[in-house]
Formats: C-alpha cells, sequence, structure tokens
C-alpha cells in the first residue's frame, strides 16, 4: 500500500491540509483494491488557523513515505522551521516523491528540492519565491507542476488538481475521475498544463458556453470545427474564443483536442477497442493522428498506457497497434491539427 505523508507544523494553512487529506484518507466507493495509507506527521501538536492537529508520527517518519505532501504556508515572509525543512529533504533523499499545496513551495524551496526546476505557487506569491529563490524557475501560469520526484501545485484550489493528478498518476484516470465525481470536483482543468490539466475550470450555469460543453463532449466522434461551435453557441467565432478564453483559459481546438484524448484515456482503460476505433470514437480519423496527438498530450503511446493502467482492473490487450507508430503521420488531413498548450510536466 502506498504511504502518504502529511507534513505539518504550527503556520500550515488548513484548507490544503485538509483537501489532502480528504483525497488520500478516503478510498471512492467502487474502487477496487488498495488505496493509500495516510501518515499526519508533525513535530508534536500543531495549529493550523483555528483547529489543533495532533500528528500521529513525528516528522522524522516522513522519510518512510512514498509520497509527502507539504500544505500551504500561511506567512511566507517567515522561514519555514529547520526541522521541517530538514525532514521534507532527507525524505527525497531517501527516495519519496515530494509535493507542495499552495505555499508549501516554499517550504520545498528552502529545502533546495527547487533548485534548477520549474515550479509553481500560488500566484500572489510567484514574484517573491522567484526574488529569494533565484535558482527556481517559477511558472506562474500553470496550476501544477510535474517534474516528476518533486511537484508544485498553485494556490488553493489548484492543490486539488495536483491530488487528483497523483491519484491519476498512481490508479489511472478511471479511478481519478470517480475520487473526482465524489469530492464534486472536475476530474481536469485547463491552465496552461497540456499533460493533465485539460478540462475547463468549472463555471456557474449562467455563463455563454454552459450548454456547448455538454454538447460537444456527446459529439467526441465527429469532426467539429470551430464554426461548428460557434453556430451551436449562436456567436461569431470570434467572441466564441473569447468566451472560451474567459472561461476555460483556452482555445476551443486546443479545448477540443484535449477532450478527445481524455476520452481517449478511458477507453484505453476500460474497453478492449483497439486504437483504431478508439481512434474514430474520439473524432482523430486514424490511429496514427490518435498515437501521435496522445503521445505529445500523454507522454506516452497509446498501448503504454494502456498496459500500465488497464491492468490494474484486468489484464490489458494489444491495444491494436505497435508503440513503433507513437511519431507517425498519415500524410492526410488531422481532425486534430490544432495541438493543445504546452506541457507542465518533465516527466
Amino acid at each position: 500500500m502506498h504511504t502518504v505523508a502529511l507534513a505539518v507544523t504550527d503556520g500550515m494553512l488548513h484548507f490544503e491540509l485538509s483537501l489532502a487529506h480528504e483525497v488520500f484518507g478516503t478510498r471512492p466507493d467502487g474502487v477496487a483494491g488498495p488505496w493509500y495509507r495516510l501518515m499526519l506527521c508533525g513535530p508534536g501538536a500543531v495549529r493550523t488557523g483555528s483547529f489543533l492537529l495532533e500528528p500521529d508520527h513525528g516528522l522524522d517518519r516522513l522519510r518512510h513515505a512514498d509520497t509527502v505532501i507539504v500544505p500551504g504556508w500561511a506567512d511566507v515572509d517567515v522561514d519555514p522551521p529547520a526541522d521541517l525543512v530538514d525532514a521534507v529533504r532527507e525524505a527525497h533523499e531517501a527516495g519519496a516523491r515530494v509535493a507542495s499545496l499552495c505555499t508549501g513551495a516554499f517550504v520545498l524551496a528552502a529545502a533546495g528540492l527547487l533548485d534548477g526546476r520549474r515550479a509553481t505557487t500560488h500566484w500572489a506569491h510567484t514574484r517573491d519565491l522567484a526574488v529569494r529563490h533565484p535558482r527556481v524557475e517559477v511558472d506562474p501560469d500553470v496550476l501544477y507542476v510535474d517534474e516528476g520526484s518533486v511537484l508544485t501545485s498553485a494556490g488553493k484550489a489548484a492543490a486539488m488538481d495536483l491530488c487528483l493528478h497523483l491519484v491519476r498518476l498512481d490508479h489511472g484516470s478511471s479511478t481519478a475521475n470517480t475520487a473526482a465525481r465524489r469530492l464534486v470536483v472536475p476530474p481536469h482543468r485547463d491552465g496552461g498544463q497540456a499533460q493533465f490539466v485539460t478540462t475547463p475550470v468549472p463555471a456557474p450555469d449562467n455563463h455563454p458556453l454552459a450548454e456547448l460543453f455538454p454538447w460537444v463532449i456527446e459529439r467526441l466522434d465527429r469532426p467539429l470545427t470551430v464554426e461548428d461551435l460557434a453556430r451551436r453557441a449562436r456567436m461569431s467565432s470570434r467572441n466564441l474564443n473569447r468566451h472560451f478564453r474567459s472561461v476555460t483559459g483556452t482555445t476551443p481546438l486546443q479545448w477540443l483536442l484535449t477532450q478527445r484524448i481524455r476520452h481517449a484515456q478511458e477507453l484505453l482503460e476500460t474497453t478492449d477497442d483497439g486504437v483504431d476505433t478508439i481512434a474514430a470514437a474520439t473524432g482523430m480519423g486514424t490511429a496514427t493522428t490518435l498515437r501521435r496527438h496522445f503521445n505529445r498530450t500523454v507522454g506516452v503511446p497509446p498501448d503504454t498506457y494502456r498496459r500500465t493502467f488497464r491492468s490494474r482492473a484486468r489484464p490489458a490487450p494489444d491495444g491494436g497497434g505497435t508503440d513503433s507508430a507513437a511519431h507517425g503521420s498519415d500524410g492526410g488531413t488531422d481532425p486534430a491539427a490544432h495541438g493543445p498548450a504546452g506541457s507542465s510536466s518533465n516527466r
């Protein structure tokens, strides 16, 4: 069972702490197999906002965890405690995957874990992080950054995006989607990160695209264009682009492509369909086109993705093709010709 340790001390933000505790501490209904073993590690009784916490273990137990999560640090003008910084550094050196939520990035930076890496934090503090830790490549425009063994999230609700990303890495998209439904949150959100943060930010139902989104999702097998979307939304293409930027943070074609990729992930995990069939079902046209965009977006070919995540539920089929074609080109019209925004993952 994968062990997740929450590193806590006085001055932590309780929102991010409780969010991570909810995601990793409770196995969603309908999810088979082991979930996570959660530990709360701190130097003793700690106060986070109005709450007094009694950790299960001391900070020295962080080095025994598979994943260490550092919640938000309330006062970024105050240096985090040395014992916390040292324990987080030692856990990473022992092989733990370390993730920070919101301003927890300042703890990781103090531990030297962000030196030479891309990272993010709450938008209000990205400049402070960059100034205080010039060896960190701070990206203020993403919801989270995945640098392999070190991950950082932007502020507040973006902590949920990163936690669900970790679940997706460990258990696959279907399980992450199940967890998201239990938490009543979207499994993916846009924010400039193409690899996993790909579904539009939730918005009130009275925004101009509220009826368009479900209409598109039901027609992912069709070669939809910007003009088709604009016609359905009863607005000009120019206004459609403007509203998409406002609501999702990306363009209509980028959003559409990432929906196709996410649907392909679901089909790879939950069906025996070959890559050709999945390409048709997701509107990609050909297996070659699907492989090219899937590999560019997810970071692995469809067949590799299926073997990795399908095996968690049942034996994986052959996927309808080979990995060697992952970078091929069909030389024809590509229904998903406009690629997604750049990824914020270096995995």
